[in-house]
């Protein structure tokens, strides 16, 4: 109830509360018909794991170098070191004798990495490969000697698999995973004498020692905690002593995460249909209300009452 401006009388509430009443209905029936608009939006599961990709583009094109070692060098032992030039954000692979001999991160330009030879003559090729495992180019050949059994400059001789000579090989040439996923890197031991013994460094401080009764391919699990490059480094060991040596790099990604409900979750759904019906009565009250006090007026305007007082 508030005052006439001109006579300070009282207007009726009709003229008061029913707008204000009005309007109220519509703010809430705006909120209620946005807010159950928003929870039927579809969104992430309640539970469910965020994706992330990266776009496609388009592969390297330029190529490693190998800079170290010098062409037509010769090696009475190995591992040796096998460096050069690489662009930026790719995956330097090196092979030997179209083998493959290990794998390192590009680090500002340059890569290092430590492969073991042939015995004899060693064609040395690296490839880069990017985020996407798209391979560049292929980079200058480098070809050396390991002069082990054979006289310097002999002919590269057919792998022998029951031979003297111990070697590595492993596909896992390029591995991404999560942290706390297990991540399986599958171990060939070729050549050399049973038993053998295989010493895995993960690259975070921690290794693990298998050993082999045969030389059977097998697998080398481990569970990264945080997300990096990590240099996973496996020396072999048979029972003449002889050495076999791989380094292969693992991309342990970002952490996924479990994403809650997006937006409303179904409890709260099911909150908002209940609520509906209460708000159509409401409004239903306000207007029979109001339809009410309207048909009083008009009967009481055209049918007015006249009061009878006893003598």
């Amino acid at each position: 109830m508030i005052h006439y401006s001109h006579s300070g009388r009282l207007r009726p509430h009709e003229y008061t509360s029913y707008p204000m009443l009005f309007l109220l209905i519509v703010i809430v029936g705006f909120v209620l018909t946005v807010s159950s608009v928003y929870a039927g939006t579809p969104g992430p599961a309640e539970g469910s794991v965020s994706l992330s990709g990266t776009l496609p583009k388009d592969p390297p094109t330029v190529p490693a170098t190998i800079t170290t070692p010098s062409p037509g060098q010769h090696f009475t032992s190995s591992p040796i070191t096998v460096a050069g030039t690489c662009p930026k954000d790719t995956i330097v692979e090196i092979f030997k004798n179209n083998i493959f001999g290990g794998s390192v991160p590009c680090v500002n330009g340059h890569y290092s990495v430590k492969v073991d030879l042939l015995n004899g003559r060693n064609v040395i090729l690296a490839k880069v490969y990017d985020v996407l495992n798209q391979p560049g180019p292929d980079s200058n050949k480098v070809i050396v000697f390991y002069d082990n059994n054979f006289r310097q400059g002999a002919a590269l001789a057919p792998l022998n698999f029951g031979g003297a000579q111990l070697l590595l090989n492993t596909d896992a040439i390029y591995r991404g995973i999560f942290p706390e996923h297990e991540l399986d890197v599958p171990i060939n031991i070729i050549g050399g004498t049973a038993p053998y013994a295989v010493n895995v460094q993960w690259g975070d401080l921690s290794n693990k020692i298998v050993p082999r009764k045969n030389n059977l391919a097998f697998s080398a699990t481990h569970v990264y905690h945080k997300p990096g490059t990590y240099q996973i480094t496996i020396q072999a060991t048979d029972s003449s002593s002889r050495v076999a040596f791989l380094t292969v790099a693992a991309i342990v990604n970002g952490q996924t995460g479990v994403v809650a409900a997006g937006g409303i979750s179904g409890k709260s759904v099911n909150k908002l249909l209940l609520l509906w019906p209460f708000y159509v009565s409401a409004l239903a009250l306000v207007v029979s209300f109001w339809l009410g006090e309207r048909r009083e007026k008009h009967v009481l305007v055209k049918n007015p009452v006249v009061q009878h007082h006893s003598a």
